[in-house]
């Protein structure tokens, strides 16, 4: 590429367009072995599961992981997950700038979702989609509902669980739809007899 004139160099770099330079540049990294170890991933579908789930939902480490923490060192509990029987929780005690560095590796950058949803239904385009897909299928809405009903239905009063207090019927007296900020109501309060 370079010889092709394809690489571009900018800044303090710019002298590597020389292929001289280039070449003198090159030169100590065709002297590393560079050996990648592979192997195969994981023990198969369930353990790649296994190993994400701990990650998805959580941050990099709870407070009750938490042993010991001042100024110069934390400790905190692990668990060795190459150990099969007994006792598995271990305690690692990591000079204070190193576990900040350690913990600010699982912080995602701004802007980073650590889910993220996708297909017809994302939220993200999920109102744009549908209306592609009734398009392409010629399909109508069912009376003219918007996209924002067409989540499940939730106002038939047989799907609604009895009051806890009375056991009667709950009416339903407002739908909040998703996005909208509504205005609490509090609970209806007894009436002294």
């Amino acid at each position: 590429m370079h010889r092709a004139g394809r690489l571009t160099f900018f800044g303090e770099l710019a002298y590597l367009a020389q292929a001289d330079a280039f070449a003198k540049w090159l030169a100590p990294f065709r002297k590393t072995e560079w050996v990648v170890y592979a192997k195969p991933p994981f023990g198969g579908p369930e353990a790649v599961l296994t190993y994400l789930s701990r990650y998805t939902h959580r941050v990099a480490i709870s407070n009750h992981r938490l042993v010991s923490a001042d100024a110069n060192t934390v400790a905190f509990r692990w668990k060795d997950y190459r150990i099969k029987r007994g006792d598995r929780q271990k305690v690692m005690r990591l000079d204070t700038p190193e576990f900040i560095r350690r913990f600010f590796i699982h912080v995602l950058p701004n802007g980073f979702h650590r889910i993220r949803h996708y297909g017809l239904l994302a939220s993200s385009a999920r109102k744009t989609n549908i209306r592609k897909v009734r398009a392409l299928l010629a399909v109508q809405s069912d009376k003219g509902t918007s996209e924002q009903e067409i989540e499940p239905e939730t106002t038939s009063l047989t799907l609604r669980e009895p009051c806890p207090c009375c056991g009667g019927p709950m009416r339903i007296i407002e739908i909040f739809r998703r996005g909208q900020i509504p205005m609490p109501r509090a609970p209806p309060r007894e009436r002294a007899a």
